[in-house]
């Protein structure tokens, strides 16, 4: 119980850093300078306006001097932050891969809510969690070095591949770069299996969502899916049920065999 309870507190401040980075890093602002201020009035946050969760509830979503209305995206990443770590502790209990996937974790949220909101992609994220990873799975027993670039291969490689034919055939981009470098990234860390359990489950989960507006929001199909948030999505989801869900779904196979 007290593991439960630390995690969750860390968890806690470690989404309120996340949302400063979701915030600042897409406006080339420092992630350490200045301190935290309302963006409408420009009022530095107190300490008790800056507790994650209570003060928003407390503050009742709107800035304590202005009132300007405070984006629900705070208390969502500041809830799912520990939600994910604690997910992963059930898993993993405290162990190493606990503390690496707890960062890697923290990269999708960041990745998932910037390309919601502004559809970048960052390599200041991506990047660094792509050698963080393949430096990660030297020390590895369920991952080599060899499965970690055959997933960042696989998941980059299909993603280039639909960009070239879309721009060959519509003559302009249906994906952004950052797209591929994110697949470089989850690919390295998961596998080239659960890199194709992931594109797969993204692919579907958008195609879900860009035929709901379609039918009920009246777009049209050149309407703009932020795809790295359902890379995300479905990577953490991988992370957590992707070799089981991929193990039962061969072993069908198996038992339907004559």
């Amino acid at each position: 119980m007290e593991k439960i309870i630390l995690i969750s507190v860390f968890g806690l401040a470690w989404g309120s850093f996340l949302n400063v980075v979701i915030y600042r890093l897409p406006r080339g602002m420092s992630l350490i300078k200045p301190h935290s201020s309302c963006p409408q009035c420009q009022k530095k946050i107190k300490f008790y306006d800056n507790i994650p969760l209570v003060s928003f509830f407390l503050l009742r979503g709107k800035c304590r001097y202005c009132k300007a209305k405070i984006s629900f995206y705070y208390p969502l990443v500041e809830l799912l932050t520990p939600l994910s770590f604690l997910l992963l502790f059930f898993q993993h209990s405290l162990s190493f891969f606990f503390l690496v996937s707890s960062l890697f974790v923290s990269a999708l949220i960041v990745l998932g809510f910037i390309d919601f909101y502004h559809q970048i992609l960052p390599d200041e994220i991506t990047l660094p969690g792509l050698l963080l990873a393949v430096i990660y799975s030297l020390f590895r027993q369920d991952l080599s070095l060899t499965q970690a670039l055959a997933g960042a291969v696989v998941g980059a490689g299909f993603l280039l591949f639909v960009y070239g034919a879309y721009y060959l055939m519509r003559k302009k981009e249906g994906l952004g770069m950052g797209d591929v470098t994110m697949m470089l990234m989850i690919g390295a860390y998961l596998g080239w299996r659960q890199t194709i359990f992931i594109l797969i489950l993204a692919s579907f989960a958008g195609a879900l969502v860009g035929g709901f507006f379609i039918l009920f929001k009246k777009k049209n199909l050149q309407y703009s899916l932020p795809f790295g948030s359902f890379l995300a999505a479905a990577a953490f989801a991988s992370l957590l049920w992707g070799e089981r869900i991929i193990s039962a779904y061969f072993s069908l196979y198996k038992d339907l065999a004559p």
